[in-house]
């Protein structure tokens, strides 16, 4: 099958989930029109944030790993459901944790979603490896794992355990983990640019 639909349609979901997450602050309804006005809303802006933040790296990532892949299968759409499902639970978990950002139970059910989102682009990766072959390009460039692939899983289970202790620094390693993966994944790029070259 061709990957440019799958890629189009999970474009599409991405722009709908920042959407909705940006709807979800609200002008103040009480106030003068004054910047003070804005304080009971800064915590809400910081989690759509982090969030928007998020998604970002999704799509940024989703799309440098498709361009490294000619085919899809069944098995690649239902994994990339999978992973579009968990990114799809961020509004709600980013308007809880605007809400309620120094309370246990947003906090680690968000380093929850954000967890099972990196479980599912591992799942994601891999079947996407499967359906192009082991000389594909992709799975060339990613054979052999990076510290922060290793080490992200641990950083969100830290936050989910830290949430129920010391709330603001599950919100520090859940900031830390979106800081390492800010740039895209360089191996993909590195291996498309070596592509190019040689053909």
């Amino acid at each position: 099958m061709e990957k440019n639909r799958m890629e189009a349609f999970s474009d599409g979901v991405l722009a709908i989930i920042i959407t909705i997450m940006v709807l979800e602050i609200k002008v103040p309804e009480t106030g003068e029109g004054r910047f003070s006005d804005l304080l009971p809303f800064v915590p809400k802006f910081l989690s759509y944030l982090l969030s928007f933040v998020y998604v970002g790296l999704y799509w940024n990532n989703h799309h440098h790993m498709l361009q490294s892949c000619k085919k899809v299968n069944g098995k690649v759409l239902w994994a990339n459901l999978h992973l579009l499902f968990w990114l799809s639970l961020f509004p709600f978990t980013t308007a809880w944790v605007g809400e309620h950002h120094d309370s246990s139970a947003p906090l680690a059910i968000y380093g929850l979603v954000l967890l099972m989102a990196a479980f599912a682009w591992i799942i994601l990766l891999q079947t996407l490896i499967d359906a192009n072959g082991r000389n594909n390009i992709l799975a060339k460039a990613v054979e052999n794992k990076t510290l922060k692939e290793k080490i992200s899983p641990f950083i969100y289970l830290a936050g989910i355990v830290c949430s129920f202790f010391i709330p603001w620094l599950a919100i520090i390693f859940y900031t830390i983990t979106a800081i390492i993966w800010i740039v895209p994944d360089q191996r993909i790029e590195r291996a498309l640019n070596n592509s190019e070259a040689e053909g």
